[in-house]
């Protein structure tokens, strides 16, 4: 995707929905979409502290663009923006914010589904959880 279509970032900084809306605004569309995911504070039964997040950041901007530029050909996107946290994030900040504009908001709903159900499969960024009790690396525990 051209770059001032698509906007990705990994930070360690608190991530900000209105820089992520004002991006995606485009006088064409009539749909924009937005996924804000935060910290929850309980999972399986069990009280979350906080998480941290870890990245191989060349490997995830590159996965990150392949994904946005299939949303692009499957949604006809015309803009998105994908923001996630890496490092401590405390419980009810935000961790992933998409955000996508589309001509007609059926497609932007889809396109931001898309998006974060692969970014979670396909996209090298892991999340340890931890607990009162101890920590753990999700996905690594059975």
């Amino acid at each position: 995707m051209e770059d001032n279509k698509l906007n990705i970032k990994l930070t360690n900084d608190p991530l900000n929905l209105s820089e992520c809306y004002r991006f995606v605004v485009e006088p064409s569309c009539g749909g924009i979409n937005a996924f804000v995911g935060t910290v929850r504070q309980w999972n399986k039964g069990e009280e979350i502290t906080h998480l941290d997040f870890e990245s191989y950041e060349p490997m995830a901007i590159a996965e990150l663009e392949k994904i946005a530029k299939k949303a692009k050909d499957q949604f006809n996107t015309q803009k998105i923006c994908i923001h996630h946290r890496l490092g401590k994030v405390a419980i009810t900040e935000i961790a992933v914010i998409i955000t996508v504009s589309c001509k007609h908001r059926k497609a932007a709903f889809q396109a931001c589904e898309f998006i974060i159900d692969q970014l979670k499969k396909d996209v090298p960024i892991w999340k340890k959880e931890f607990l009162s009790n101890g920590s753990y690396w999700v996905n690594a525990r059975p």
